[in-house]
């Protein structure tokens, strides 16, 4: 058997989101796909200290209704780098990992970026790195794959040569489970059960804020708690 998954690039992604990478045997970065403003294409949140808890790490784009994701600019006439590393050093220095991880994600920062496709893709595949994610990564518009909706997962995966789809717990919202099996291929969903564990600025299990960037994890924790799966 031979898995695929296929995920919108996000920026900082939570851990639901390298699962289904570890799952798999290939990832599809879907980047030409429309942009939606306010979701987790170019934000997500880490753990501070003060009430709620967290915070947002937003880049800010320039982008027009209707634009592809690798179509998407950034507002480079604002230091959003210089806030993001701030607000990560500040709220992480003390934690375990901090100082052997960090080094290897903050040059990321350094770097001037004006495309946020390109940005979202480099810290996925260093994120993957560091967590000790070994599956191979493809970028959906290095396909010659042009179909929408559903059909365009079935060509996906045909693409990339698998024989089984992995697909979000919320697929039904934006896949037709008839046509898909009708092709052919394999489809399996997603059954994430985010973990608890021990956090920064956390005393308590009830102090856990969940649902955060992995960079949680990985600066916590350290690599990816869970095998990829056969």
């Amino acid at each position: 058997m031979m898995r695929c998954a296929i995920h919108q690039p996000q920026y900082l992604p939570w851990m639901g989101y390298f699962d289904k990478m570890a799952s798999c045997d290939v990832f599809v970065i879907l980047d030409d796909v429309q942009f939606k403003k306010n979701e987790w294409q170019n934000r997500n949140r880490i753990r501070i200290a003060n009430d709620p808890g967290w915070q947002w790490l937003t880049v800010p784009v320039l982008h027009q209704f209707g634009q592809k994701i690798n179509q998407v600019k950034m507002n480079t006439t604002v230091d959003w780098a210089a806030a993001h590393k701030n607000a990560i050093e500040t709220n992480y220095a003390r934690a375990m990992y901090f100082e052997r991880f960090w080094p290897e994600l903050k040059p990321l920062y350094e770097c001037s970026w004006d495309d946020l496709s390109a940005l979202n893709i480099a810290f996925i595949k260093k994120l993957a790195e560091l967590l000790e994610i070994p599956t191979k990564i493809i970028i959906s518009s290095e396909l010659d794959v042009h179909s929408t909706k559903t059909e365009r997962l079935i060509d996906l995966c045909r693409a990339v040569g698998v024989d089984t789809y992995l697909a979000g717990a919320g697929a039904g919202a934006y896949m037709d489970f008839d046509q898909f099996c009708a092709s052919g291929l394999k489809l399996e969903v997603q059954q994430y059960d985010h973990p608890l564990y021990e956090q920064c600025w956390t005393k308590a299990p009830a102090e856990f804020v969940s649902h955060l960037s992995v960079v949680d994890w990985l600066f916590n924790q350290g690599p990816w708690p869970m095998k990829k799966i056969s």
